[in-house]
């Protein structure tokens, strides 16, 4: 058995870091600014909508962000918390308003569907991590199978809706996949790939609470469609 990290102890992931200094992955630091750039996108486009989750998942990107250039800088067990603590966040406060708002489910049975995601991702993290070639991103892997599961049950029902779940599916897995190259590919390219798993994945983060603030909007057309500005 390996012997766990320190909370301090340098942690060395990625192609670009070739050592423990603060600006060891320059690039990887500062494509962080795709999730900052995003949320900043999300905010001007909420700016007059009473969306409080949709608010929420703004805030949570720009935790995503900031917590992720604390990994690509200060390269820590602590900061990799920083790092991977938001996304879990954003991925069930999104599960929550996917399941309230898309499905029309009560809080109770919402929030239930949010538990499941527990299980559901012991079982299929192993799964994926079988395969080998994954790597870390193994863990990652159950979310776009879940978005996309999402999106073609919801198709027929909220059609753009669906179709923006998948495109979001998309986007994640072309996003895993630079991230799952960074290392494979270091000799060849030594700056690594995952500026573009930074990239990518602001722009698809941005994207899924975009989907959400229009099928919010949609529904809000729909119960009173005089008044198109604002959800209470």
């Amino acid at each position: 058995m390996e012997p766990s990290l320190g909370w301090n102890e340098p942690i060395d992931a990625y192609c670009e870091r070739l050592g423990p200094e603060f600006w060891a992955e320059p690039v990887n630091a500062v494509s962080n600014l795709a999730f900052l750039i995003a949320a900043l996108v999300m905010a001007q486009r909420l700016k007059g909508h009473r969306l409080p989750l949709a608010w929420a998942l703004v805030a949570v990107l720009t935790c995503i962000g900031l917590g992720s250039f604390a990994f690509h800088t200060f390269a820590t067990p602590w900061a990799a918390t920083l790092d991977v603590v938001p996304i879990g966040v954003f991925i069930l406060v999104y599960l929550f308003a996917a399941n309230r708002d898309f499905w029309g489910l009560p809080i109770g049975w919402s929030l239930f569907g949010v538990a499941l995601f527990i299980p559901y991702a012991a079982l299929l993290v192993p799964l994926f991590d079988r395969l080998g070639w994954l790597g870390s991103s193994a863990g990652y892997a159950p979310v776009p199978v879940l978005i996309a599961i999402y999106g073609i049950a919801l198709y027929s029902r909220a059609r753009q809706t669906g179709q923006g779940l998948l495109l979001g599916a998309l986007i994640l897995v072309v996003s895993l996949t630079f991230r799952t190259l960074d290392l494979p590919l270091c000799s060849a390219f030594p700056l690594g790939t995952h500026v573009a798993w930074h990239i990518l994945n602001g722009i698809m983060l941005g994207w899924m609470i975009e989907v959400y603030r229009r099928h919010m909007l949609e529904l809000q057309a729909e119960k009173n469609p005089e008044d198109k500005g604002s959800w209470a």
